[in-house]
C-alpha cells in the first residue's frame, strides 16, 4: 500500500517543461524530508533531488540541476518537481518519497532512509 501519491506525469517533447506533484498526506509534514527519485528500466532507482524538513535546505544530482526545482507545500501537504528544459534522458518513473527525521537534523541525502513511497509517475521526453 502506498502511502504518498504521485501525479503529472506524462509525454513531453525535448525542451519542454512539466511539474510533478505528490500528496503526501500526513507523510509530508514538517517532521518528514521528501524527496524525488527516478527509476528507468534497467537501472536501479536513484535520489535525484531532496528537501529537508524545513524546507531550508534543497539537494540535486548534477544532471538536473539548474533545471529542476523541488519545493514543498506542508499546508497542502504536497510536493512539486519542477522540471524545465527536459532530455531524452529524464525519461524514467518518478517516485515521490518520505523520511522521518526524529526531529533531528537530517541529510535529505540519506536515500536508504526514505521509508514512504508513492506508485510512481512516468514521464517520457521524446521528439
Amino acid at each position: 500500500q502506498s502511502q504518498l501519491e504521485e501525479s503529472g506525469g506524462k509525454l513531453v517533447q525535448p525542451g519542454e517543461s512539466l511539474r510533478l506533484s505528490c500528496a503526501t498526506s500526513e507523510y509530508g509534514s514538517n517532521y518528514f524530508a521528501l524527496a524525488w527519485f527516478r527509476q528507468v528500466p534497467g537501472k536501479q532507482r536513484e535520489g535525484i533531488s531532496c528537501i529537508s524538513s524545513t524546507g531550508s535546505t534543497t539537494y540535486y544530482i548534477d544532471s538536473v540541476k539548474g533545471r529542476f526545482t523541488i519545493s514543498r507545500d506542508d499546508a497542502k501537504q504536497s510536493t512539486y518537481l519542477q522540471m524545465n528544459s527536459l532530455k531524452p534522458e529524464d525519461t524514467g518513473v518518478y517516485y515521490c518519497a518520505s523520511a522521518p527525521t526524529g526531529w533531528n537534523m537530517f541529510d535529505c541525502r540519506r536515500w536508504n532512509d526514505y521509508r514512504y513511497w508513492g506508485r510512481g509517475t512516468q514521464v517520457t521526453v521524446s521528439s
